[in-house]
């Protein structure tokens, strides 16, 4: 029987290994961005065309690169950063494995240009799918420019998993601005289809995190600083009344590389119990330096995955800082050291000091009236006359809740809503059924009425016209997932414009809505879109149904008259789904009266 094992080609390890490290343009942005890095860059520009898809373009004015690392740059397992196993364990570097440009060449075109400052010219490659086209010396700047054409483009399959331009885009940018907030020194510069999306000059971490996500981040931000002999810590932390409900603004740096930790971002989380509601998340910016040879980062393909040796340490001291400068924050007022150094208050140094003084009237009794009459004797035959009212209305009101009451068992499509209802701790509606007593989650019970509200007026949706449209600024990430969904949200009777530079202007919101305020309602929709997106497989416009339907509901906490509980029980079981919520929660149930005797031992 002949031999069934083979090596197989490079051309297609190499394509397999593509398909762990290049999942999508993002990774091969990041890489690229990553390199230039370690070329010790000043200045890296980013052009990215049809979300990447077209074109990756990375430029730096980094070191170079002979004729030879060039070419050997392309080698599976080629690097300048290690040498033998040990050099795992003290990794400063961005990049180590030597598998991302093989990876990137295995599945596109590619053209490198590359040159040193003390070379007369640079050498110029092109390769495509690991076939090597050209190598030839040319004219260039010092430094490297690495171009990434038609991504996928041998591997059909892979390519036609991507998703749209914009979703796309929002992977490169997330990408884009790790790195971005983890060199604040270095300048980034960020074109997408000929449009200027960033320009970032060399800054400090507080002016890069306002560069990236807008001016209103400058008063939002809490520093954070801690020196032990286990790890330094700095950056800053976001206010809690800022706090958003999505975990999109959360960032870990140890040793200027991105890493995703939950431990630890529960040690940040833990900091801010008491101060924030359960279902928001802080937004933070910390980076960690620590040992090299304490952490072993050389545990997944991307690299943002982290061991700790000591994680629990890590986790009390990032706790304690973080908790430490919120409390100075809460005492202390803010200082603007920008302003002139005098004070605010006038002062005449002529004019004599004089202590103030305070008149004290020793013979006032506040049990007296004017005329001198003890309070007791004035108003002791009133009192007792009032408790004897109250009384009497508490005896007739006893007696009218001892007659019996209607009973109503709830059928399909009939309300309970002429039975007598009340409000249990802000959150839920209590009613009276044949069966037993019905428990009514409100916050969930509106949802499901807003949702198939907005799904039956879905093809001719009202729109309530502000009076005085409203301008929003927003982060560029919110930018384009607002501009991607646009369209959907106009159709669920938002009235949106785009008015540039991360600005939007709201001429309308939903009729249904109308009591909210339009700026938070619209953030509030997108946030409860981002945070539900994984969780559901539906389309944008279901997903934006489930998250406006969220955002316009009464919450729990809201005092409800009883006209808006019997109008919230009639339009419920008006509905077709009166079980459960848009999002799958449970909207009510019966507290049989078997249970109810169980309790009592009957």
């Amino acid at each position: 029987m002949a031999d069934i094992i083979q090596l197989l080609p490079d051309s297609v390890a190499n394509q397999i290994a593509a398909g762990e490290v290049i999942q999508r343009p993002a990774s091969a942005v990041k890489e690229l961005m990553e390199n230039a890095i370690d070329a010790k860059a000043t200045q890296i520009k980013l052009i990215v065309k049809d979300a990447g898809k077209t074109l990756i373009q990375v430029i730096d004015n980094g070191l170079g690169m002979s004729e030879r690392d060039a070419r050997m740059s392309f080698e599976r397992h080629a690097t300048s950063k290690i040498k033998k196993a040990d050099d795992l364990f003290s990794i400063r570097t961005m990049g180590f494995r030597g598998e991302a440009l093989a990876s990137i060449a295995a599945i596109a075109q590619v053209e490198l240009k590359t040159k040193r400052a003390d070379d007369s010219l640079g050498t110029l490659i092109e390769i495509e799918g690991s076939v090597l086209k050209i190598q030839e010396p040319c004219a260039c700047q010092n430094g490297t420019s690495f171009a990434i054409k038609n991504l996928f483009y041998n591997v059909p399959a892979r390519r036609n998993f991507l998703k749209s331009d914009p979703a796309e885009f929002r992977y490169i940018l997330e990408e884009f601005q790790r790195v971005a907030l983890a060199f604040p020194e270095v300048a980034f510069s960020l074109n997408h289809n000929g449009n200027d999306v960033f320009q970032l000059p060399s800054s400090n971490l507080k002016q890069r995190i306002v560069g990236l996500f807008g001016n209103n981040y400058n008063e939002r931000l809490v520093p954070v600083e801690e020196h032990t002999d286990i790890l330094n810590i700095s950056g800053f932390v976001i206010k809690p009344q800022f706090c958003k409900k999505t975990r999109g603004e959360q960032y870990f740096f140890v040793n200027n590389r991105f890493i995703k930790n939950a431990y630890l971002n529960h040690s940040v989380q833990s900091a801010f119990q008491h101060l924030i509601s359960g279902d928001v998340f802080p937004s933070y910016f910390l980076k960690l330096e620590i040992n090299p040879q304490t952490i072993d980062i050389n545990i997944h393909p991307t690299k943002t995955e982290i061991k700790f040796e000591d994680e629990r340490s890590i986790y009390m001291i990032l706790q304690a800082s973080i908790k430490r400068s919120l409390g100075i924050f809460n005492i202390t007022p803010t200082i603007d050291f920008n302003r002139e150094q005098s004070f605010d208050i006038a002062f005449d140094k002529n004019k004599p000091v004089v202590a103030p003084t305070i008149k004290v009237d020793k013979n006032y009794n506040p049990f007296k009236t004017t005329t001198g009459q003890n309070y007791q004797e004035k108003y002791s035959p009133a009192i007792k006359q009032n408790w004897q009212e109250l009384y009497d209305v508490l005896k007739t009101k006893q007696q009218e809740s001892s007659e019996p009451q209607q009973e109503i068992e709830i059928n399909e499509g009939e309300s309970p809503s002429q039975a007598p209802v009340f409000q249990l701790l802000r959150k839920y509606i209590v009613s009276s059924v044949k069966s037993g007593l019905l428990l009514i989650d409100q916050q969930a019970a509106h949802e499901r009425i807003v949702f198939e509200k907005l799904q039956q007026t879905e093809a001719n949706t009202n729109t309530q016209q502000l009076l005085y449209p409203e301008q929003m600024e927003v982060s560029t990430h919110e930018y384009q997932l607002i501009n991607e969904l646009k369209d959907d949200l106009n159709g669920l009777g938002f009235d949106i414009r785009d008015f540039g530079k991360n600005t939007f202007v709201i001429h309308g919101i939903p009729a249904d809505a109308k009591n909210s305020k339009p700026a938070e309602l619209l953030m509030d929709t997108i946030h409860q879109y981002e945070k539900n997106t994984d969780a559901i497989s539906s389309s944008h416009r279901e997903g934006l149904l489930i998250a406006t339907a969220k955002s316009a509901s009464i919450k729990k906490g809201r005092q409800l008259k009883e006209q808006e509980m019997l109008a919230i029980i009639d339009q419920l079981f008006a509905c077709e789904n009166t079980q459960l919520s848009p999002s799958g929660k449970k909207i009510y149930f019966i507290l049989t009266e078997e249970e109810l005797d169980k309790r009592f031992n009957y």
